[in-house]
């Protein structure tokens, strides 16, 4: 760790308001849980800025910058038009790779235009509390009226090219269309052009953004420490919530495939659970967990827990831990539950600690610190 930036994550620690009472114990750990920031108003993104700041998205359309443990009142300025409703707005941000090189930040929101509103993605620079050199890299086609099932979580893997999560916007056909972007994961290179090995590039009637489909609504990406693999998770209907790894080209099964059944009826979707050439989840949840955000947890504050695959429920505002034998999920465990709320974004620090935001009208965020 650079000097700096270490001194820059000790002032962001001693910059924390008052932490909950009580210790809480888990199977292989003993934590407290430190509130970083409160008055968050339905927090869902979270980046680590390279001198310690953090920059949280808003669902309802602000971007908000937490100086070493203080919330910025004023919210960054320069953001694109943002139609924020149903389960739309501003969504997931990160940053380049080479971000201490270029200063670009990416960010997920949903807008409208042609035909309803979309997932669309964007970059820019910050400078000071506003955004500039604002450029437009995706918009989700075609664009509909339905408020829900936007994805959308962003990510970089280690040859520098952007994946982008989306929902189905609450069209189950449109996951199985290779001429529509709903219900995909969308590879892209960092200035928004389509890579030439992408596996519809060719195909003649497919949209070439796309790199895997028949997802239903993705919010959790990770990129695995060690293989370098993308994986996601996707919220089920009621019922198969989905761990995944994305595949060139793979093709996920919804709504054909699932372990998930109608809200309400509890009837049948689809075909049932199992189908040729369409892939199998690593993992899945009945009954349905609602996950959102996602990480491995690579830092040195609990030994214990490294290399864990950690996601956030949002229906039983739960911290779930899993462990893995390579690409087999060994173990589950379930901390915090009903303490916090409903849990939005997971992500490791770079100062070793595991953040959390989360998801209320008076959202906040929340780190994880060794007893």
């Amino acid at each position: 760790m650079r000097p700096l930036f270490a001194i820059a994550m000790l002032l962001s620690i001693q910059g924390c308001s008052a932490q909950l009472p009580e210790p809480i114990e888990g199977d292989d750990d003993i934590f407290h849980v430190v509130t970083i920031a409160d008055n968050l108003e339905h927090p869902w993104g979270l980046a680590f800025l390279p001198d310690g700041r953090m920059l949280v998205t808003e669902r309802l359309g602000r971007l908000r910058i937490i100086d070493h443990g203080r919330l910025e009142p004023q919210p960054v300025s320069g953001l694109p038009e943002i139609a924020a409703g149903g389960q739309g707005g501003l969504l997931d941000i990160t940053l380049h790779p080479n971000y201490s090189d270029n200063g670009w930040i990416y960010f997920s929101y949903v807008a409208s235009g042609e035909g309803g509103k979309g997932t669309e993605v964007a970059r820019a620079r910050l400078d000071g509390n506003r955004l500039k050199n604002l450029q437009h890299l995706f918009r989700l086609h075609p664009k509909s009226e339905m408020q829900r099932h936007f994805g959308s979580r962003l990510l970089f893997d280690r040859e520098g090219y952007l994946y982008i999560t989306l929902g189905d916007r609450g069209d189950r056909p449109r996951a199985q269309r290779l001429d529509d972007h709903a219900g995909s994961v969308i590879r892209l290179h960092d200035d928004g052009s389509i890579p030439r090995d992408n596996p519809f590039v060719s195909r003649a009637g497919a949209l070439p953004e796309i790199y895997s489909f028949g997802h239903r609504n993705l919010q959790g990406i990770a990129l695995h420490p060690q293989t370098g693999e993308v994986w996601t998770h996707e919220h089920g209907p009621q019922g198969g919530d989905e761990l995944n790894i994305i595949h060139r080209g793979g093709n996920y099964g919804w709504p054909v495939i699932t372990y998930g059944v109608n809200y309400g009826t509890g009837t049948k979707i689809g075909e049932g659970t199992h189908k040729e050439e369409m892939l199998q989840p690593l993992y899945y949840w009945v009954p349905s967990i609602a996950p959102s955000g996602m990480t491995f947890y690579t830092g040195d504050k609990f030994p214990h827990w490294r290399g864990n695959l950690f996601v956030g429920s949002l229906k039983f505002q739960q911290l779930v831990r899993l462990e893995l034998q390579g690409d087999e999920v060994v173990r589950e465990e379930r901390l915090l539950t009903n303490r916090l709320g409903r849990i939005r974004e997971v992500a490791t620090g770079p100062d070793g600690y595991l953040y959390l935001l989360i998801d209320a009208p008076n959202g906040s965020l929340v780190r994880l610190e060794p007893k």
